[in-house]
């Protein structure tokens, strides 16, 4: 009977990755509700999985990594470069229907 392995290459990596940014998420937004009151709590794993920060933190994580193997910007570089480009794209053509009441008949080409 083959050993299991005990430890993985990927995804303890990522775990690890995934709670530092889940704790970041929390910090993040005490800091907002409680303004001058905050002290820098850290919550438990339970409280981050429970408030939804782990899941949060996992996806952004896993875009991260993802956008990196692929050799993509990251999403700061990714808005930057959208909103860079907005300026230069064109127009919405405008609608040039008729306004007025008349409704043209159609011919059939048959």
């Amino acid at each position: 009977m083959p050993k299991q392995k005990t430890k993985g290459k990927f995804w303890p990596h990522v775990r690890a990755l995934i709670w530092e940014k889940a704790q970041e998420l929390y910090q993040m937004e005490n800091a907002k509700t409680m303004k001058d009151n905050f002290k820098g709590t850290t919550a438990t794993r339970k409280e981050l999985r429970e408030g939804g920060y782990f899941q949060t933190a996992k996806l952004i994580i896993l875009r991260e990594l993802w956008l990196q193997k692929k050799s993509l910007p990251s999403i700061e570089e990714e808005t930057i470069k959208e909103n860079s480009i907005l300026q230069f794209k064109n127009p919405k053509p405008q609608n040039n229907k008729r306004r007025g009441g008349r409704k043209e008949k159609c011919q059939n080409l048959e």
